[in-house]
């Protein structure tokens, strides 16, 4: 691939302010080309060309001022006489051969032959049968470490040219940028804009001078300067506009989630921001942490696994969560947990007996994983990331075993921790399809057997309700979430067993009897969908919580029917029944060890408390746990202290 770097144009903004400065700070800088502009260590150009190099073998700069070919071998470049002097003592500074300038004799904003115009000059003058990749060569990024391969490797994936986009920052007007509207599910760019009007399109998403072709259209640029003989339209803007809204080509578009500028038409001020800005990257203190948590859940009503299509409902709660510390790092590292992860044993018996409750597997796999599959996420869907490394660890609380999604929410912090750092955003990841990303971690990554509604309930946090209809599943991939209101909520209570190793196989047969289409186990799907409806009902409307106990219950007999005994465990059976001794509602949270309840009689909870841990569980209060607006304005659903 051949890379051409567009660089400044002729009487810019930037230079006229610098030449026009009244403080006398930027006299020494009259006169310089914006491209070779200071920027605390280098120049621009310098900093772009390292970038570019890297990665590809041959590049060629060109720009209304110059044209720098660069090979292994050799460098050549065409030059306007202007600024001939500047990029002379440039090249002989950075061991560019100076004989190599050749002046095209362009001097004056004029005779300039448009951006356009100069690539093709390029492409043709040096015979190039290549693909191209067209980079301002003015342009400064937040972060210089992005991911030139990755570039490459998307735009050879598709079947079409290829142009980066960026998510205007608060306060960029449209009207300064190339604006293009992307078919979130194809990539594919649907309209191009140069420079709208405000209000003609409610797109954010902004076009750089940063593009591919491929070698088999590179025609299209001739074509495209015989209908335009003006110099003022043979900007690159124009030329999207004419071969992606009259569709002479797909187009395809790939997001750098980073802000640009220094592209255009940018003042003083823009450069001396940038300026600071790498002064200040220069001067950074150790990386700050990025900490994030994500919290266990506790299903309260509805079918056992959302596999069967059916309606649950299920909350998120304070008491438990998985924590994942990320900290930029030279290298990429994942921290094992001294205690999930374990390689030491202070002997056999200890090794064994950790091994027999703990099992062989922490949390070390999903943090890969995890990472793993962003990566392929981000490549896929035109996402380019920065050639960043970290350092990641985690800690956790949930409590093992038990079903409170334990698992989901280490790889639900991870992936909220990666968002951060790679700068993604609620239009990269969208709350339905984040849930889905988790679910594929564990399932297609690490293959363990999982559901949708843990990982829904996570990325929302709070009372969701969720309904897995089949024809919403098939065609687009999830169902239909609704936040219930927390404002007021009875006092729920979590009892698990100390040692749930016998849990029991909750799942047991029962989807294959399900896909078998047998009578009793496909009409037990469908009351427990209708169970749901009703506890909706009553969250949503009655408040009416003697109702929703009821409810519980039903839920309970009618897994117990469906699974059986041996299925659902003594263990479970035991909880069960001793919290039904004392006027207490009760259900399985998840795939069992644990149990929920709701005692309408709150003077009966500590009784309660006393003889579920007598019987060796462990007993608490839940605490809601709602998104972020439920937390600022608090919750009413204080926990009674029981004692």
């Amino acid at each position: 691939m051949i890379c051409i770097l567009l660089v400044a144009g002729h009487g810019t903004v930037l230079e006229t302010q610098i030449k026009n400065d009244v403080t006398g700070l930027y006299a020494h800088l009259a006169g310089v080309p914006k491209a070779l502009l200071p920027v605390i260590f280098s120049s621009i150009i310098i900093i772009i060309i390292i970038i570019i190099i890297i990665i590809i073998i041959i590049i060629i700069i060109i720009t209304t001022t110059i044209i720098i070919i660069i090979s292994s071998s050799s460098i050549s470049i065409i030059i306007k006489g202007r600024v001939y002097k500047h990029y002379e003592r440039w090249a002989t500074a950075n061991d560019f051969p100076a004989e190599n300038l050749v002046n095209d004799g362009s001097t004056t904003l004029e005779d300039r032959l448009g951006a356009v115009a100069d690539v093709e000059l390029a492409i043709r003058s040096r015979r190039l049968q290549d693909d191209v990749m067209v980079i301002a060569g003015d342009m400064l990024c937040a972060d210089q470490n992005f991911d030139i391969a990755q570039v490459i490797r998307f735009f050879r994936s598709q079947p079409g040219e290829l142009v980066i986009y960026y998510e205007l920052e608060e306060g960029e007007r449209c009207t300064c940028r190339g604006i293009v509207e992307v078919c979130p599910k194809s990539h594919r760019v649907t309209r191009f804009l140069e420079k709208p009007q405000e209000g003609v399109t409610a797109s954010r998403l902004a076009s750089v001078v940063f593009y591919c072709l491929r070698k088999e259209t590179l025609f299209y640029l001739s074509d495209f300067l015989l209908r335009q003989p003006e110099v003022e339209d043979r900007a690159f803007g124009r030329f999207w506009e004419w071969l992606i809204n009259e569709e002479r080509l797909p187009v395809y578009g790939m997001k750098l989630p980073t802000g640009f500028q220094l592209i255009g038409q940018v003042g003083l001020s823009d450069y001396t921001k940038w300026l600071a800005h790498y002064s200040a990257k220069q001067q950074e203190s150790p990386a700050k942490s990025i900490v994030c948590r994500s919290y266990a859940r506790v299903g309260l009503m509805g079918n056992p696994s959302d596999g069967f299509n059916g309606k649950t409902i299920a909350m998120t709660i304070s008491n438990f969560w998985a924590e994942v510390t990320l900290v930029e790092s030279q290298t990429l590292v994942l921290l094992p947990h001294p205690l999930n992860d374990p390689t030491e044993f202070g002997s056999l018996q200890d090794l064994f007996c950790i091994s027999r409750k703990e099992g062989y597997l922490g949390g070390l796999r999903l943090l890969q994983a995890t990472c793993k599959k962003f990566y392929q996420f981000c490549s896929t869907q035109g996402i380019a990331l920065t050639k960043q490394n970290f350092t990641l660890r985690y800690d956790t609380n949930i409590p093992r075993q038990v079903g409170l999604a334990g698992s989901s929410a280490i790889v639900s912090a991870t992936l909220k921790c990666l968002m951060k750092f790679y700068n993604l955003t609620e239009d990269d990841l969208p709350k339905p399809i984040r849930a889905n990303f988790i679910l594929n971690v564990e399932t297609d990554e690490l293959f363990i057997t999982a559901g949708l509604q843990d990982r829904v309930v996570q990325v929302y946090e709070g009372l969701i309700y969720m309904d897995f209809n089949k024809q919403l599943m098939d065609e687009r991939g999830y169902g239909e979430y609704e936040a219930l209101d927390m404002s007021t909520l009875p006092s729920f209570w979590l009892a698990y067993l100390g040692d749930p190793s016998d849990s029991g196989h909750i799942h047991s047969d029962v989807r294959r009897r399900w896909l078998n289409g047998e009578a009793d186990v496909v009409e037990a799907m469908k009351h427990f969908a209708d169970l749901a409806d009703q506890a909706r009902y009553v969250f949503f409307q009655t408040k009416d919580w003697p109702r929703l106990a009821e409810l519980m219950d039903k839920n309970f007999d009618l897994r117990r029917s469906v699974y059986t005994d041996e299925c659902l465990g003594q263990g479970n059976l035991r909880m069960a029944q001793l919290a039904r001794q004392f006027g207490s509602a009760v259900k399985l949270p998840g795939s069992g060890g644990a149990v929920v309840g709701l005692c309408v009689d709150p003077e009966r909870l500590g009784e309660m408390k006393r003889a579920f841990q007598e019987a060796g569980c462990v007993f608490c209060l839940i605490v809601p746990h709602g998104p972020p607006d439920y937390e600022e304005q608090g919750s009413n659903n204080i926990p009674i202290n029981v004692k």
